[in-house]
């Protein structure tokens, strides 16, 4: 009986030891996921901002649009 409560110590022992690592990865994890978030949040907008610009100067652009140049 006396071994038996000592490996059931051990396993309760490891299983403690596995969750206190895993507890650090999901932390881990949880913190490069909500950087990556932002990053690709602030990126969405950059594209957004870009698009409009590129129309802007599309529009502003002397000549009709979609002209095939001279030479052809």
């Amino acid at each position: 009986m006396t071994n038996d409560i000592r490996t059931l110590s051990e396993r309760i022992d490891t299983l403690e030891t596995r969750l206190a690592y895993q507890d650090d990865t999901i932390e881990t994890l949880n913190q490069t996921i909500t950087a990556q978030w932002k990053q690709i949040d602030m990126l969405t907008r950059k594209i957004a901002e870009l698009g409009q610009r590129l129309q802007e100067a599309e529009a502003n652009a002397p000549g009709p649009a979609n002209e095939p140049p001279p030479h052809y």
